[in-house]
């Protein structure tokens, strides 16, 4: 070969490799522009951490060990100087204001940037629990302790009875969020220890609130007409039934209870297990060590010392006057009448009828679902199933217990309402219930699904998978579901278990996500901490801490959540959102509901790779093109999906994907 066709073989050779690359590089290019970042993955294929970075976590107030798992943390803010130390409730949400309940009354924040929520107003207005709902330009909040005042007072009230005691529903006009206007309040015999509020789709021109109270009957001298009397006694008992408040939203100063509805008719006492061993010997080594204990709530219990100092300081000083301190003598008089004390401020059920003891005489929470007809009552002993299409008039249709559950205390529906779920707030959330001895069924969640009939059939548990020590009080509490499309999954609270997001779309298999927790507030005992309640709502993540302020996450993406999924549920916009309140989700049409249906696709091995590729290339050009050429794509492939549905295994997955397809289409 001459020297010049060497020269020509090897520049050809030069140029093709060039070209190759060149060719290759495009290709590769055009590859990763159709295929996501993660992967999506089973979620039976959930590898989570491990060891689990939740156990064992450093104590601190603020500054505690935190462990996160699949989610960011956006800010963590403290309460404000009049509310720090005292317990933060729950949550409501309007706009971009979250409304945060405090013993000693509201803070507003706004999280228009969930990097630096702002405050907006605290309004001092001390009540227990002071749990809080919006709806337009009106805020409601819970009363139920011995010292709220009507007037909003710090000073309590100290009288047994007393024209000054707030128990039942404030109402606020907050048309000037900053400045909150105190209009009504609605007295119960019972307080309110919870509510929910009722927009009925039919009535625009009221609102309804259902009324929850734990505390016993107040007596007649301080609110006319309240009755302690079995209903067998006495028609009009306060006892065995909720409270339906009608609130005119042009005239809120008109509310007032319209009826009183005995949704727990013929219930008997529900079975349930006793005290876990770990609880069972702390609770005779405290009462061999001279603790003071107590029956209430069912079982005898150790009294907290928040509640036995100053009822031991208020008996010293009217004994030997003020400033007097406490003495063995005081200490035997408080053991002695210590049990009647409890039964006055946490009543009792001791009525029976024929040898059976009745059943639960109130509601915890009621979580109303009024665009499917059905709310949830978790009610002591029973999770409830209502018919809510009358709102004065609720009827029960369906009621479950469970012998592993002790305090039915909350509940949840999936989107298409065919599935609920209840909590169990065993302890009272003032325990640790989530250690590594204690059962997992106890303390847990309870996931039902819902036949034709409106009757609840039991599918499975799902507990806090990671164990918490003595320190952290630890038990289901309150959370939201999460609009993900396709995909029933749930962020919730576990008090100092932290919070944690997990999918229950297979309701007889939920799987944790993602999570987040810290370390005990105390490492050296039990103080009261952790997550109260914590809800989804408009693209974040927003948990109310009972000791330590309100906490911003946002998911981050992950092969069990795709950014695809998350973004879908990030076009959800609600007005608002009250916690006992469950709206019906619904998406926009979206590249990214269309991407999310088909990320779920590849998760469920439903198509092949080659299948899921090409869906992919097509939504991607579609999404550069416009006009015709973008309608003939995406009509193209609509046809295309809606020809697999019939002999798919998902195919009310994939007739979405269709029609999502369609929609855009028509764009």
């Amino acid at each position: 070969m001459t020297r010049s066709k060497l020269f020509l073989t090897l520049m050809l050779s030069v140029l093709m490799g060039a070209a190759a690359c060149t060719s290759s590089s495009m290709m590769d290019d055009d590859a990763s522009s159709m295929m996501p970042s993660i992967e999506p993955k089973p979620v039976t294929e959930a590898s989570p951490p491990s060891p689990d970075p939740r156990v064992g976590l450093k104590a601190g107030l603020f500054d505690a060990q935190e462990a996160t798992w699949n989610l960011n943390m956006l800010s963590q803010t403290p309460p404000t100087d009049d509310f720090i130390g005292v317990t933060n409730s729950d949550l409501a949400f309007r706009d971009n204001y979250v409304f945060q309940g405090n013993y000693n009354g509201v803070m507003i924040w706004d999280i228009s940037n969930p990097r630096s929520p702002s405050l907006v107003t605290d309004y001092l207005c001390p009540a227990s629990q002071s749990d809080v709902s919006v709806f337009g330009n009106l805020m409601f909040v819970s009363g139920e302790g011995l010292g709220g005042r009507i007037d909003c007072g710090t000073e309590g009230v100290d009288e047994t009875v007393s024209e000054e005691r707030l128990r039942g529903i404030r109402i606020f006009d907050i048309t000037n969020i900053e400045q909150p206007e105190y209009v009504a309040n609605v007295q119960t015999c019972r307080g309110s220890h919870t509510h929910s509020v009722l927009k009925d789709p039919e009535d625009d021109e009221n609102v309804y609130v259902y009324v929850s109270g734990s505390a016993p009957v107040r007596p007649d001298e301080e609110l006319p007409g309240c009755s302690a009397a079995s209903p067998d006694e006495d028609p009009n008992s306060a006892l065995f039934r909720i409270e339906v408040i009608k609130v005119p939203l042009n005239n809120p100063e008109e509310a007032a209870i319209v009826s009183s509805p005995r949704i727990f008719e013929n219930l008997t006492e529900a079975p349930t297990h006793g005290m876990a061993p770990a609880d069972r010997q702390a609770l005779q080594d405290a009462k061999d060590a001279g603790a003071f204990t107590a029956v209430y709530f069912g079982r005898e219990r150790i009294v907290p010392s928040r509640f036995l100092t100053p009822v031991l300081q208020n008996i010293a000083q009217q004994n030997r006057g003020e400033g007097a301190e406490p003495n063995a003598a005081d200490s035997t008089f408080l053991r002695e009448n210590l049990q009647a004390m409890m039964d006055q401020q946490f009543g009792g059920n001791d009525e029976e009828e024929e040898g059976v003891q009745r059943g639960p005489d109130q509601c915890h929470d009621i979580t109303l679902y009024p665009e499917i007809g059905l709310a949830g009552g978790a009610c002591e002993g029973y999770g409830l199933l209502l018919d809510i299409s009358d709102p004065a008039n609720p009827v029960r249709i369906d009621a479950v217990a469970d012998s592993n559950f002790s305090y039915w205390h909350s509940a949840t529906f999936s989107n298409d309402g065919s599935k609920v779920l209840f909590t169990d707030e065993w302890g009272g959330g003032g325990q640790p219930k989530c250690r590594e001895t204690d059962p997992y069924e106890w303390g847990a969640n309870a996931l039902f699904t819902i036949n034709e009939d409106n009757k609840m059939e039991f599918e499975s548990y799902y507990k806090l998978p990671a164990p918490q020590t003595e320190q952290e009080n630890c038990v289901a509490h309150n959370g939201s579901m999460i609009p993900v499309p396709g995909r029933d999954i749930m962020v919730q609270s576990w008090y100092q278990g932290g919070i944690s997001v997990f999918d229950w779309t297979d309701v007889s298999n939920p799987i944790e996500i993602a999570y987040h927790d810290r370390g005990p507030v105390d490492s050296t005992r039990m103080q009261m901490g952790g997550s109260w309640s914590v809800y989804w709502y408009n693209g974040v993540i927003v948990n109310s801490e009972i000791a330590r302020g309100m906490d911003i996450f946002e998911l981050s993406p992950n092969p069990l959540l795709t950014q695809n999924e998350i973004d879908a549920a990030k076009s959800v916009k609600l007005d608002y959102l009250n916690a006992q309140g469950q709206p019906k989700y619904t998406w926009p049409t979206t590249y990214a509901l269309a991407k999310a249906y088909v990320d779920q696709l590849a998760r469920d091995k439903e198509l092949s790779n080659a299948e899921v590729a090409s869906m992919r290339a097509s939504i991607s050009q579609a999404e550069k093109s416009s006009g015709s050429k973008k309608s003939e794509i995406l009509t193209e492939l609509a046809n295309n999906v809606e020809s697999k549905a019939g002999n798919s295994m998902n195919s009310t997955k994939m007739m979405n994907l269709a029609e999502t397809l369609k929609g855009l289409a028509s764009m």
